[in-house]
């Protein structure tokens, strides 16, 4: 079976979801433990992070460098041209979003780190050890993710501000192509880039960033934030592509 080995929660893995769904291979969406995940991928490929592909004798590392895995070996419902120049185009803005995400990925463990440290719960799953041991798996997990991603109070504001300023890059991009779409006139790996990276800022329902109603603040500064992207014609069109092109077969929680 093809297992891609991930955090439920981050946003590159929810790339690699994606395209996996699209192109409807079977697979397993397997949980690791953040911080001892390490000793796992570094036995199996040689690398620090998820998400890990796993797919016969190849282990593929990275969401961009699964992408072109995917479009090379299983090219039904292809996602990347096959003409150089739009094809280099398409990978552009992938790499403008990857950037993003990186961002992203940074400010939103920072909010819930440093701004809410109830929020920690989430990461810790809904059974397995993390949650069986949560009095010293969650202090311990802040921990081990303060250090690893560099978080403190004094980039929270520097964070926010080059996100929009990235958002904003994008969404010029968006517009200029004026086809509904980040490049061409058709769904392609750019948009499942773009909209993988910015779904966290937007709470989308049926995602892993859903947030209920009941526990929605409108001051908070992930509802700010939101706000701020929301009213941008990428905001839009991140809802849209969610709504009409996510069509997930394998949940997100995982195993």
């Amino acid at each position: 079976m093809r297992t891609l080995y991930q955090f439920p929660l981050s946003h590159f893995c929810e790339k690699s979801r994606w395209l996996l769904d699209y192109k409807e291979l079977d697979y397993v969406a397997h949980n690791l433990t953040p911080g001892v995940h390490r000793i796992f991928t570094q036995r199996k490929a040689g690398v620090n992070t998820v998400p890990l592909l796993h797919d016969h004798d190849f282990w593929i590392n990275d969401s961009t460098k699964i992408a072109q895995y995917l479009e090379k070996h299983y090219p039904e419902n292809h996602l990347i041209h096959t003409n150089p120049t739009i094809n280099r185009h398409i990978f552009k803005i992938d790499d403008m979003a990857n950037q993003l995400g990186i961002d992203v990925r940074r400010w939103i463990l920072s909010q819930m780190i440093l701004e809410n440290s109830d929020s920690v719960d989430i990461l810790l799953g809904e059974k397995g050890y993390l949650q069986k041991f949560k009095k010293y798996s969650k202090p311990m997990l802040s921990f081990v993710l303060k250090k690893q991603y560099e978080l403190n109070s004094n980039h929270v504001v520097e964070l926010k501000q080059s996100i929009l300023n990235r958002v904003n890059v994008l969404n010029q991009q968006f517009i200029n192509t004026n086809t509904g779409y980040m490049t061409q006139d058709h769904f392609t790996f750019a948009d499942i880039s773009v909209c993988s990276m910015i779904a966290p800022l937007l709470n989308i329902e049926g995602t892993p960033w859903e947030i209920e109603k009941s526990q929605q603040n409108p001051k908070s500064e992930i509802e700010k934030l939101k706000e701020s992207i929301f009213i941008l014609p990428i905001g839009k069109y991140v809802i849209d592509i969610y709504k009409n092109q996510r069509n997930a077969r394998v949940d997100w929680r995982g195993t």
